[in-house]
């Protein structure tokens, strides 16, 4: 697959590009290492040519941009670009590559109100929620990028109020009223909380500074020293996490819409990819599953294609390759 020659838009250049990248294939040498440079180039001169617009591009209208939001070109890119970042040499192109970062993400920032939503969204906008807090939590971690505290906690705060856990209600408002989207972003949105308030609560048995048998609760969490308010974000995150798992490989909740588009390949993403950054094994349960599922609806081609919404066989196809090479990502997923 050819991410720079069959697309011309960079949500989907950003996704087939990713795909690659997880099935093992890199900018810096081997099979595809010319497509990828094509890639990348064409999403850096895309984000230096629209330093002063309120989007990375001026593809507008395109089905990926209804679908999900207006602002899904520099989600994606960003991702990709965070996961290019770290395997670079050339100190040039590195430097491009992280103002591309600093620049999807100040856009990204600016397009989110004050709850923590990405303005502009589409008929499942809180899908693109989603992936921009995953993508901002990512840049983070790079500390030659500023991203704002306080945006990506409003960011995450924004996902985990899409599912109470004490009732089960999911609020499918911005997912187009379709449970699988808001759910399996709110499992994303919590994950990284809940694996750090489970690594803090371990680590204060290991010490000995709590009992062996406590169990996570904001208290508990106060005294092994995390501050009230984040502890009850971890607390919430955590009830979150573990609740809306479940219900997001419920059957009837992964049928989604009715039938496979591209919102649905990006929800079975979203789920996996939440059980990994957790470190939680259920994530072996969910890929049999998925797999499954992915192998009966492939074309003989090999390809994959929505049948509602996002139909793009280059979108269904990289979505669904992220999927299943998903084992290649989980050191870096995880980390």
């Amino acid at each position: 697959m050819n991410p720079h020659a069959v697309s011309s838009d960079p949500a989907t250049t950003a996704m087939a590009a990713m795909s690659l990248y997880r099935c093992g294939y890199s900018i810096q040498n081997g099979k595809h290492s010319a497509n990828l440079k094509n890639a990348l180039e064409f999403l850096l001169k895309e984000i230096e040519n629209n330093k002063e617009q309120p989007f990375i591009t001026q593809i507008r209208g395109t089905q990926i941009q209804r679908k999900l939001g207006e602002n899904i070109d520099a989600v994606l890119t960003l991702q990709f670009l965070n996961q290019v970042a770290e395997t670079i040499n050339d100190k040039e192109l590195q430097t491009r590559v992280e103002k591309g970062i600093q620049s999807c993400v100040d856009k990204i920032e600016k397009s989110s109100d004050s709850s923590g939503k990405v303005k502009g969204a589409g008929w499942a906008g809180v899908l693109q929620s989603s992936f921009a807090s995953s993508s901002l939590e990512q840049a983070s971690k790079n500390k030659n990028i500023k991203v704002d505290k306080e945006k990506l906690d409003a960011s995450r705060n924004y996902q985990k109020s899409k599912y109470n856990a004490e009732t089960e209600e999911v609020k499918a408002e911005d997912g187009a009223g379709v449970v699988l989207y808001a759910v399996s972003s709110s499992v994303r949105g919590s994950a990284t909380e809940a694996k750090e308030a489970q690594e803090i609560l371990e680590e204060g048995k290991k010490t000995g500074k709590i009992e062996k048998d406590a169990k996570l609760t904001t208290e508990n969490l106060e005294k092994l020293g995390v501050a009230r308010e984040k502890a009850a974000s971890y607390t919430v995150a955590d009830k979150v996490y573990k609740s809306a798992k479940v219900k997001a490989m419920q059957e009837d909740v992964m049928n989604g819409f009715g039938n496979n588009g591209g919102e649905e390949f990006l929800s079975f993403l979203q789920t996996g990819e939440s059980m990994v950054v957790k470190k939680d094994d259920d994530w072996k349960k969910w890929y049999d599953n998925v797999a499954g599922k992915l192998i009966k609806i492939q074309n003989q081609d090999g390809s994959w294609n929505g049948h509602h919404c996002i139909t793009s066989p280059v979108f269904c196809t990289a979505t669904s390759l992220l999927i299943l090479s998903i084992e290649n990502d989980i050191q870096s997923l995880q980390k």
